[in-house]
C-alpha cells in the first residue's frame, strides 16, 4: 500500500525530509503540503512533486500520515490535530517552545494511540552510531569526560533563511532549544541519564529572547562529567559543525562531522586510527548495528501499524534537560538536580 503523506511546513527542514523520504525505497508518496508562505509551499511543491493546499483541513482529510515542520510554536496545535484524526505524525525537533507543551504533545498522541516520532536524526548518524559502539568497548574503560562544541551561523540566514528564529514568539528561544536540542538528546543517548546540570547564556546579536551562546555543564550517572558550548555565529563558512571529545579511562575518541566522520581513536600500544565514510558504514554492519533512514523507518513503522523510534515520550527528555538549563542560566548558573540526581561537582 502506499502511504500518502502531507506536510505541514515547506521550509529547508522539509525539503530535508523529502529528499529522504524520496531516496529510502519506502511506498510513500507527498501528496499535499500546506505552508502560510506561498514561495515556500511552492518551493517544496516543485521539489517534492505534491500539490499545494491552502487548507489544513484539506491535507489531514486526504493523506495516511503527517510531517510537521513549521516553526516550534505550531507544534502542538498541529500535532493535537493530526491525532485528533487519527492520523500517523512526525515531528520536527524540538517538540515545542517549553517543557509543559512538549509533555501535552506526549499525552495527545499517546491518547489517540497513534504512530509517532521525532526528527531527533543524530542518532542515526553513522559517527554517532559507531562513537557509542567505541565507548562501549569493555577496553575503553569507564567514559571519564565529554566535551562537546555545536557551532554553526544563526540561521536567519544563508541557506537555511528561517526568519522565524528571530522572533521568540514562534521559536520560543535559541541555539539550545532550536539547535542543541540534538547534543542533548545524543550525549544520554551516548553515556546514559544527566543527573545535574549548570549554564550560562548569552545574547551577541542583541535579539532578546534568542540566546546565540550557551556554556553548559553536565554530571552524568554514571559519574562522568561533560560540558556542551553551543553557538550561532556570523560564519557562513560554517554551516553546522560538531567536535565531540570523549576520554575513558584507557581511551580517547574524538569526530568533528556529525554524520560520516571519521572517527578518530588513540588507545594504548599505539592503536590509533580513524575510520569514515563508508568503512563507518561497514564497521557498524560488522558491529551489528546497520545504518538507518529515520524517515524510511517512520514510514515502515505507519505501513506496520507499530511504534516509531525515537517517539514523542523518549524525545520529552531532552525538553527535561532543556528546561533545566535554562532556569540554571536565568540564575547567572547555579546548579539544577535533574529529578532523582544530584548537580554537577564544583570545579
Amino acid at each position: 500500500m502506499t502511504i500518502r503523506v502531507g506536510f505541514l511546513g515547506g521550509g529547508f527542514i522539509a525539503h530535508y525530509h523529502g529528499k529522504m523520504l524520496h531516496t529510502s525505497g519506502v511506498d510513500a508518496q507527498i501528496t499535499l503540503v500546506h505552508d502560510p508562505d506561498p514561495a515556500k509551499a511552492e518551493g517544496f511543491a516543485q521539489a517534492s512533486g505534491a500539490t499545494i493546499t491552502d487548507s489544513e483541513d484539506e491535507l489531514l482529510s486526504s493523506v495516511d500520515a503527517v510531517y510537521v515542520c513549521t516553526w516550534t510554536a505550531e507544534h502542538p496545535r498541529l500535532v493535537a490535530e493530526v491525532a485528533a484524526r487519527g492520523l500517523p505524525v512526525f515531528c520536527e525537533k524540538p517538540l515545542a517552545v517549553g517543557l509543559q507543551p512538549a509533555r501535552a504533545m506526549v499525552a495527545d498522541v499517546r491518547r489517540a494511540g497513534v504512530t509517532n516520532q521525532v526528527g531527533l536524526v543524530l542518532r542515526d548518524s553513522p559517527a554517532f552510531g559507531y562513537l557509542r559502539h567505541l565507548i562501549g568497548q569493555p577496553e575503553s574503560g569507564r567514559v571519564m569526560s565529554v566535551v562537546f562544541r555545536d557551532d554553526q551561523y544563526i540561521p536567519i540566514q544563508g541557506q537555511y533563511g528561517s526568519t522565524w528564529r528571530a522572533d521568540p514568539t514562534k521559536a520560543g528561544s535559541g541555539t539550545l532549544l532550536e539547535h542543541s536540542i540534538h547534543d542533548l538528546d545524543i550525549l544520554e543517548w551516548l553515556l546514559g541519564p544527566v543527573t545535574g546540570v549548570s549554564a550560562r547564556a548569552g545574547e551577541f546579536h542583541e535579539i532578546a529572547g534568542i540566546e546565540d551562546v550557551v556554556s553548559a555543564t553536565l554530571a552524568f550517572e554514571s559519574g562522568a562529567l561533560g560540558s556542551l558550548t553551543s553557538i550561532w555565529h556570523d560564519l557562513l563558512e560554517r554551516p553546522s559543525l560538531r567536535r565531540v571529545e570523549v576520554f575513558c579511562e584507557r581511551a580517547y575518541f574524538w569526530m568533528e562531522d556529525d554524520v560520516w566522520g571519521p572517527v578518530h581513536w588513540t588507545r594504548p600500544a599505539g592503536d590509533e586510527g580513524a575510520l569514515g565514510g563508508s568503512d563507518l558504514t561497514n564497521a557498524l554492519a560488522a558491529a551489528g548495528s546497520a545504518v538507518r533512514n529515520p524517515d524510511q523507518a517512520f514510514i515502515e513503522a505507519v505501513r506496520d501499524g507499530v511504534p516509531a523510534d525515537p517517539d514523542f515520550a523518549s524525545a520529552l527528555r531532552a525538553h527535561v534537560l532543556c528546561d533545566a538549563l535554562y532556569r540554571s542560566a536565568a540564575t547567572e548558573g547555579a546548579a539544577v538536580v535533574i529529578p532523582g540526581g544530584q548537580p554537577p561537582r564544583a570545579g
